[in-house]
């Protein structure tokens, strides 16, 4: 077939569908539309039509029709050099895609901390998606939760402010996560375990905190070893300077995700220490910044990818009217190599 006789091939219609399978137009629309209420039979020759035909759907009026736009918005309040320098939000895209991969809605990425807040709220009230996902957010974008009550929403990390309290969620039980880390320091015979945890405004960096100190009080030991990042690498690397800064004895750290992990790496070895001899090391996430450090990374294994795949499921129960819980948190594992 040359161009010009493409360019002026019709594109098949609903009505041409109909036509080829021997049914009416209102059939063919509702095996288009996934109804349970056509005979088997009448499936199979509506969708042996649409092949033969390479008939696709006019989304438009379908969507028009639902009154769905069958879009859903991953909305990430960071900026933009830190989504996709961090492997966690790639794993989430993914499992989100995964999920959607086997659905009609297909996925818009928002990442609002480039923008106007205030146009992020817009977009999502102004009828362009059917439901949002926000995963890292803050204390402070808790604006979204607010939209809850007109928008379907699901949170990645369990919600802070009281104004959230009635959210939907996935996260992992950091919590217990962050416990059996240190746990793990204590049985290798270490008793002055430094910290260095996350963002006080992020679900995360508040319980990972919360959990080392748990298991540190259940032994006796001192709290006070704590230093803050941003859960990148150049963070932690300062924050282990600083914790070394000290003077005080330090046998041991845990840093709340891999690559502050990979910066106090940095911070130890420049000082003539080394691991796990004199400082051992467990991160949290199980990424390529532990997998790749020198040696190998002890670490808390989140599954990443199956977060972004619960989020997304939940989000279009939603969205569909199908009852789904609340809460949802997915549990962790201690990955042992060689830093411990």
């Amino acid at each position: 077939m040359t161009t010009d006789q493409a360019a002026h091939t019709p594109v098949p219609t609903l009505e041409a569908v109909a036509a080829l399978a021997g049914v009416s137009r209102a059939t063919v629309s509702r095996v288009v539309n996934g109804s349970t209420k056509v005979n088997p039979e009448v499936i199979e020759n509506v969708t042996k039509a649409i092949a033969d035909l390479n008939y696709v759907p006019n989304r438009a009026a379908r969507s028009l029709a639902s009154r769905r736009t069958l879009v859903v918005a991953l909305v990430v309040p960071e900026s933009t050099a830190k989504v996709f320098a961090d492997p966690f939000f790639a794993s989430i895209v993914q499992g989100v895609a995964l999920h959607l991969a086997d659905t009609d809605y297909t996925l818009n990425i928002v990442i609002s901390s480039e923008t106007n807040p205030d146009k992020t709220r817009r977009y999502l009230m102004g009828g362009n998606v059917d439901g949002a996902l926000v995963v890292s957010h803050h204390s402070g974008d808790h604006s979204y939760a607010q939209l809850g009550s007109s928008l379907p929403m699901v949170f990645g990390g369990r919600p802070l402010s009281d104004t959230e309290h009635n959210s939907y969620f996935v996260d992992v039980d950091n919590i217990s996560g962050a416990a059996g880390a240190t746990e793990h320091l204590i049985k290798r015979g270490r008793r002055n375990i430094a910290l260095i945890t996350g963002p006080q405004d992020m679900p995360a960096g508040v319980d990972r905190l919360t959990g080392w100190r748990k298991a540190m009080e259940a032994h006796g030991l001192d709290c006070t070893l704590i230093e803050y990042g941003d859960f990148s690498p150049i963070s932690g690397m300062e924050a282990m300077r600083r914790l070394l800064a000290t003077g005080r004895p330090i046998d041991g750290l845990f840093a709340t995700n891999d690559q502050m992990a990979a910066g106090a790496y940095s911070a130890i070895l420049e000082t003539g220490r080394s691991i796990p001899g004199d400082i051992a090391v467990v991160g949290y996430d199980d990424d390529y910044f532990g997998l790749t450090a020198t040696p190998p990374l002890t670490t808390v294994h989140q599954p990443s990818v199956g977060l972004g795949e619960r989020m997304a499921q939940v989000l279009v129960r939603r969205i569909e009217g199908e009852p789904v819980d609340r809460v949802t948190l997915l549990p962790t594992e201690l990955v042992v190599r060689q830093s411990t």
